[in-house]
């Protein structure tokens, strides 16, 4: 077993990644765009100026800047009002985790207020040793910096380390930084041929091999 696991939050600890797609598409239809149904994909995962280049390669006639405060402002409401729901088998994979001596980390594109907002109001605080978040690093994901930075903050190397993903830039970003990554699908399946070490359908089953000595 490795010695760290690193998480992301979005569409894998916590169900929210259906509320940023949904935002996405409402920020389209404010800015008088035609919703782009390959641009949720494109820009999960991403962060600061790297989701901002996916905004104006699928909407170059919006303000990248303002498409990307809006949905991310439209998201922070609806979380303060109703709080993040836990993707089913979180709690259980990371108390296993912390019960066997592993060092957790979550490392989100999401700005560290929301990141800790959202891990206090769920009570999954406790399992963390620390938080990278995307304002944190320069390169956002895919680019492997904020696994690095999370890998150096609970002090192992990033081989000895798993990354828990969901999406297609967190998993690259995952297997860039060197880490034994485990993709979760959320809302995208894994293309054929994607670089992964691991897929499994749920964090229950990523759990279960764990228990199991298979991960």
């Amino acid at each position: 077993m490795k010695r760290g696991a690193i998480f992301d939050m979005d569409g894998l600890l916590l169900d929210t990644e259906r509320l940023y797609q949904e935002s996405w598409v409402e920020m389209a239809r404010i800015f008088g765009q035609l919703p782009d149904p390959a641009f949720p994909s494109a820009v999960s995962g991403t962060s600061g100026e790297g989701m901002r280049e996916v905004i104006r390669r699928y909407y170059p006639a919006a303000d990248p800047y303002a498409f990307q405060a809006g949905c991310l402002a439209r998201v922070d409401a609806i979380l303060d009002q109703q709080g993040p729901p836990v993707k089913p088998g979180a709690g259980e994979l990371l108390e296993y985790l912390s019960a066997q001596g592993v060092n957790i980390a979550v490392a989100s594109s999401s700005g560290r207020k929301r990141i800790l907002s959202n891990l206090r109001a769920t009570g999954l605080e406790r399992f963390f040793d620390a938080v990278a978040s995307g304002q944190q690093v320069e390169r956002g994901k895919p680019e492997p910096d904020i696994f690095l930075l999370a890998a150096k903050k609970i002090g192992l190397p990033p081989e000895d380390c798993y990354v828990f993903e969901d999406s297609l830039n967190g998993v690259r970003a995952g297997m860039a930084a060197g880490c034994l990554t485990v993709m979760v699908p959320d809302l995208v399946p894994p293309p054929d041929g994607l670089p992964v070490s691991r897929v499994c359908a749920s964090l229950h089953e990523a759990k279960e091999l764990m228990e199991q000595g298979l991960l």
